[in-house]
């Protein structure tokens, strides 16, 4: 598309205005807003006084239960497409069961491998999800990015790295409405990750579905089960949690795996703590009830949040379309869209909106050691703040992007 912008003069004085402005705007994280997370107020109130049986006598107040309660098991099995006998429901966090897990595979090593995992390597489809990549990072892990493709990663690249090395111990997958990409994995990508040879034996697809029932539009896109096409049944595990369904911070985090994978994972976590928070999961069952009942509450989100989608979607539209600087998603569900500015632009992108009091994503974040080696992309995250200062906040930044595509040119 040919560029067409106003002059550098003008653009250069459209933002002192906006400088002038002195705005406090956030766009950095994915966070629920306060709307949102009313919808859950109700667990506030659960469950009763006196009423602190699980449907199966246990007393939640007491210790044990590794595993998690069976009632809230049921309820996410069929969504994240995982036996309830094989998931397990356990604290706030589906990031903490993926940490975990690492740092033991690390120590320890897994199922069906030869060893602790030293000196390896993990694949990381990119742009990502910058806590996956941290962990990797803390951890010592090298990380070697792949391209998204829209239909999940490329997979020829993918088959032909983990046939050749057996370092390579892992993936990173984020795949219903990727973060931040928003893209969903096809059938034919689910299948090849889930049956490629591998030169490790222990090779596993750390599958985070955390967006499994996040849509944004009527339209519910499903993926194939990963767990069930499996070769080798220890290969994929299963994330998901309900951070983002009820309270980011007093959720449940879920973990799927074959059987050999949770017997080892519960023998770890037996020796670091002697039972979740099942208050909680009570309280969660009885609030969200059933499979049906946590996507009649999605629905509510949805309400909430596909008119910032929308408002995102047509400010870009309105202001960089016919200026050519910039191409971006518009996802059918998640929590983020992703903008790619002209190559070398986004860290430029990102300090002037700062310097505006727009807050933004760092530009190399959804890249290992945050490193786009492009400086194209940058993640927006506009589900928190409220429509008054989302509309303030893309036109700002919109504006920045045609600011740092005129000083290039």
């Amino acid at each position: 598309m040919r560029v067409t912008l106003p002059s550098l003069a003008h653009l250069r004085a459209e933002y002192d205005e906006l400088r002038a402005r002195g705005l406090r705007l956030d766009l950095t994280r994915g966070k629920p807003s306060a709307e949102q997370l009313d919808l859950s107020a109700p667990l506030l109130e659960l469950p009763g006084a006196g009423d602190h049986r699980a449907a199966d006598g246990t007393d939640v107040r007491n210790y044990g239960g590794l595993r998690g309660l069976p009632e809230l098991r049921e309820i996410f099995a069929p969504l994240l497409r995982v036996p309830a006998e094989r998931l397990i429901a356990a604290g706030n966090a589906s990031l903490e069961l993926m940490h975990d897990y690492l740092v033991h595979a690390a120590l320890f090593g897994v199922p069906g491998g030869d060893g602790p995992w030293r000196d390896a390597a993990f694949l990381c489809p990119v742009p990502g999800y910058d806590r996956h990549f941290a962990i990797c990072e803390k951890l010592g892990i090298e990380m070697i990015p792949v391209p998204l493709t829209g239909d999940g990663p490329d997979m020829d690249e993918v088959e032909r790295r983990v046939a050749q090395d057996a370092r390579l111990k892992g993936i990173w997958c984020v795949p219903k409405y990727s973060n931040p990409t928003g893209e969903v994995y096809s059938p034919s990508a689910v299948h090849r990750l889930a049956t490629m040879h591998t030169a490790a034996p222990d090779f596993r697809i750390f599958w985070d579905n955390a967006y499994a029932v996040h849509h944004l539009t009527e339209e519910r896109h499903e993926i194939d089960d990963v767990l069930a096409m499996a070769a080798n049944p220890d290969r994929p595990l299963v994330f998901g949690s309900t951070s983002k369904i009820t309270f980011a911070g007093a959720g449940v985090g879920f973990f799927g795996a074959s059987e050999a994978n949770l017997d080892w994972y519960v023998g770890h976590l037996g020796k670091r703590t002697i039972g979740p928070d099942k208050v909680n999961q009570l309280r969660h069952a009885r609030f969200l009830r059933s499979p049906e009942g946590v996507l009649e509450h999605m629905a509510r989100h949805r309400e909430l949040l596909r008119p910032k989608f929308d408002l995102v979607d047509t400010v870009l539209a309105d202001q960089l379309h016919q200026a050519g600087v910039a191409e971006w998603t518009t996802p059918a569900g998640g929590y983020f869209v992703s903008l790619r500015v002209p190559p070398g632009c986004a860290t430029r992108v990102v300090k002037l909106a700062g310097d505006a009091g727009i807050a933004l994503t760092p530009a190399g974040a959804p890249f290992p050691y945050g490193k786009d080696p492009d400086d194209a992309v940058i993640r927006i995250a506009p589900t928190f703040p409220p429509l008054t200062e989302l509309t303030e906040a893309m036109n700002g930044l919109a504006l920045c992007v045609k600011l740092a595509a005129a000083e290039r040119t």
